[in-house]
């Protein structure tokens, strides 16, 4: 009791901004929606700041913004980052470097609302990548749980033409951000591998060499005469980018993590393309077409019977 009423007064002697560090779901919310309007702003700036571009500017201004909190536990974390650098180059090569830029370069050709629900696909696809990477055991029902969300996934990027499947006639950009999702499912079931570091140690160092990766693709994007247009338009995209889906949603995911677990936040974490979807209509005044509504309701189907635990046995 005592213990509670200690905590009651530090929120409030703190102020507002202690009593948002220890909710989570807020946090989470604030997260998802800075990650929605990720592909929202991605897709908007399209025609004044290049993939490339954008993917490195990000970073790179995140990472200047994190390095003074995150300092103190890469010195200390350092030796353990440098004895796993097999494993930092793989996960910063995927989680930083390769899915970021390929969202950016996909959202050049396709809509922010096929890219958020694509993306809605991730748990499914998590399962798969961990069977076939990390041998993880799946039952019937996680394998029909996944089959029935890939279908709805189909269903998006063929637009709900079944021949455009057949006759492999896809939208560029969004065959783009599957790929670009499958790496992202399979840097997620790889980040099992990652040290046993503090989580800005590992953000940082991720950072560092996904812009390693990002560097000579930007280099050639700059060779090949696409420029960032100089407006303002320009430096807010960059600035949205760096501070809200980088900075502090990393923050505010990693502390979420800390206050109700690894499950618990990515279930909720669920909500992001729906967010993303409402984001697309209102900003971007993209259509909700009826195979969007089909895609979306067998990818939530799938993730609902493929996430659902076993029914605990009856006492004989």
């Amino acid at each position: 009791m005592r213990r509670e009423q200690s905590r009651a007064a530090m929120v409030k002697e703190n102020g507002p901004a202690a009593a948002l560090w220890s909710r989570a779901y807020l946090l989470l919310t604030m997260t998802a929606l800075f990650w929605a309007g990720n592909s929202i702003v991605g897709r908007a700036a399209r025609d004044l700041v290049p993939p490339a571009a954008l993917s490195f500017w990000r970073w790179t201004i995140a990472l200047a913004l994190l390095l003074p909190l995150a300092w103190p536990h890469l010195k200390r974390d350092w030796p353990a980052l440098r004895a796993r650098w097999p494993v930092m180059l793989i996960l910063g090569a995927l989680g930083i470097g390769a899915f970021n830029t390929l969202l950016y370069t996909g959202l050049q050709t396709t809509t922010a609302l096929n890219s958020m629900l694509i993306q809605s696909a991730q748990p499914a696809l998590i399962l798969i990548v961990g069977a076939l990477v990390m041998r993880d055991r799946t039952s019937a029902r996680q394998v029909a749980g996944v089959a029935v969300s890939l279908a709805g996934v189909l269903i998006i990027i063929g637009r709900g033409d079944p021949g455009l499947l057949l006759a492999l006639r896809l939208n560029g950009g969004d065959a783009i951000i599957a790929v670009a999702v499958l790496l992202w499912a399979l840097y997620s079931v790889l980040l099992r591998r990652r040290p046993a570091v503090h989580p800005l140690s590992f953000l940082a160092a991720s950072i560092m060499v996904g812009l390693m990766v990002i560097m000579p693709v930007y280099a050639t994007e700059i060779w090949s005469g696409r420029l960032i247009v100089p407006a303002t338009g320009s430096a807010l995209a960059i600035a949205y980018v760096s501070i809200f889906p980088s900075f502090l949603a990393y923050l505010f995911f990693n502390r979420s993590v800390e206050l109700i677990g690894s499950a618990a936040t990515g279930q909720y974490m669920n909500i992001m393309p729906l967010m993303g979807a409402g984001l697309a209509m209102l900003f971007l005044g993209e259509v909700l077409h009826l195979f969007h509504i089909a895609g979306l309701a067998l990818i939530v189907a799938g993730i609902l019977v493929a996430g659902r635990p076993p029914q605990p046995a009856a006492d004989g």
